[in-house]
């Protein structure tokens, strides 16, 4: 038996006038709990998720942008001549495109290295970290002196002077270990080192570096950073605690350009009976200049594409406006988010959806909403049993969609089986083949119910 139906039967000997209004309204609202508000969308997954598990054409075409565009850094010449291949692909698929200008920051890497001079010669793995001043036309040499945590740091802050500071920190969340790429060099500066090298922020590693944003506290000296692999911060730990003398010698022409011009892409199905309002879902297509940033972002743009692409062959026409967003400069500076929320501000956003996390597997959404809205998520969810993305958990959704959270916005995000993204994360081992085509599918799947049914409701 239903939970309405079980409602309807507890309630049917109550025929006092009085209660009549609370016993409706009561029912009213159970029905969203029981999920019978979403069952009418049945039909429309239905056919979804057959088409979805048809699909052939999402991954070659994914392949095909991602082989020839990589490495797509906000300011670069690449990232703009994709974006320019994605706007000739819509419109060749019959999208009517628009853009948005946003003005994004302009980081250059440039050459860099690091070795080993003392007590073995050779050259080690290694790269700057997004944000990173360079060595200024010569190599920093100097001794190591490697911690565990910021509280290590000051126990040792007598000993940071003159140094290369270590972070030898293994990866617990995300969230925790970033931290010291984010905070390393500052802090490592404010006990008078020469640079900072952090261990990749990532559970696994095979001799692979993962870049990253990191930022400066402006009160203290600006010092070189970037990571190094996870073997050679065990391996200059081991030295340390040998009693050896390490002395490293780091060499980077990283360097700050003036802020260049990029854009947001948007294609969207309009409403045909509220088309004011909007439920918009995407990804961010630039990414860090290393790898090709299949799954960190293009996979996340793509699926939402493909998302929309899907609805338009199936002739499904939403009540409100379901838009894609490719935004540009997550990495970096958040440019792109930021720009869309305020060049949209005066349209009526109803729901943000984003797909960050990675196109593995779906498991769920996080949803920011703990009321109505989240209900609503919840009971969507249901339709998306048959490929066990039924969870939902509290969360503030992804960061492009996060301007919109202090517009009232409610935001989800996808979720997947991200066992392996951190693997991958920011280093050069981001490519397609870590992609599987039946789960990208799957997140085309989630993310096509999710919106249409919220966009229908």
């Amino acid at each position: 038996m239903s939970l309405r139906r079980s409602v309807i039967s507890s309630f049917r000997h109550l025929v006092i006038p009085s209660f009549r209004h609370f016993v409706i309204s009561t029912i009213s609202v159970l029905s969203v709990f029981a999920g019978e508000g979403a069952e009418r969308f049945q039909k429309d997954a239905d056919r979804m998720l057959a088409w979805t598990k048809a699909d052939n054409g999402l991954y070659p075409l994914l392949a095909d942008f991602t082989d020839h565009y990589p490495r797509r850094i906000s300011g670069s010449d690449v990232l703009e001549k994709g974006l320019d291949w994605i706007i000739a692909s819509m419109r060749a698929d019959g999208w009517d495109v628009r853009t948005q200008p946003i003005m994004v920051p302009n980081w250059k890497r440039g050459n860099e290295s690091l070795s080993m001079t003392k007590p073995l010669k050779r050259t080690m793995p290694f790269c700057g970290l997004g944000g990173s001043v360079g060595t200024q036309n010569r190599p920093v040499a100097a001794p190591v002196l490697v911690v565990g945590s910021m509280a290590e740091l000051r126990q040792r802050s007598a000993e940071a002077k003159g140094k290369i500071v270590v972070y030898n920190v293994p990866f617990t969340t995300y969230g925790e270990t970033v931290a010291y790429r984010y905070n390393g060099a500052s802090e490592a500066a404010r006990y008078g080192a020469v640079a900072a090298l952090v261990r990749s922020v990532g559970p696994f590693g095979i001799q692979t570096v993962h870049t990253g944003a990191m930022g400066y506290n402006d009160s203290l000296p600006k010092i070189p950073t970037g990571a190094i692999t996870l073997e050679d911060a065990l391996l200059l730990k081991r030295m340390q605690d040998r009693g050896e003398t390490v002395e490293l010698q780091l060499s980077m022409e990283a360097k700050w350009m003036p802020d260049a011009p990029s854009r947001n892409i948007i294609i969207e199905i309009k409403g045909s009976e509220l088309p004011n309002e909007v439920v918009v879902m995407g990804g961010h297509i630039d990414s860090w200049d290393l790898g090709t940033g299949a799954m960190d972002d293009a996979g996340g743009c793509f699926v939402t594409w493909r998302a929309l692409h899907m609805m338009r062959q199936l002739g499904l026409r939403p009540k409100r406006t379901i838009r894609v967003c490719f935004w540009t400069n997550e990495e970096n500076g958040l440019r792109g988010g930021k720009g869309y929320a305020d060049q949209t501000k005066g349209e009526k956003h109803v729901l943000a959806m984003e797909s960050d996390a990675g196109v593995f597997a779906p498991t769920g959404f996080t949803c920011s909403d703990t009321g109505m809205v989240r209900k609503k998520i919840e009971d969507i969810a249901r339709l998306l049993t048959p490929i066990h993305a039924t969870h939902i958990e509290t969360g503030e959704g992804g960061a492009d969609t996060s301007p919109l959270l202090p517009l009232g916005v409610p935001t989800v995000e996808l979720m997947v089986q991200g066992e392996r993204y951190f693997w991958y994360h920011h280093t050069e081992g981001d490519t397609i083949d870590k992609l599987k085509e039946n789960e990208l599918n799957d997140c085309v799947y989630a993310m096509a119910v999710m919106a249409w049914c919220y966009a229908n409701w």
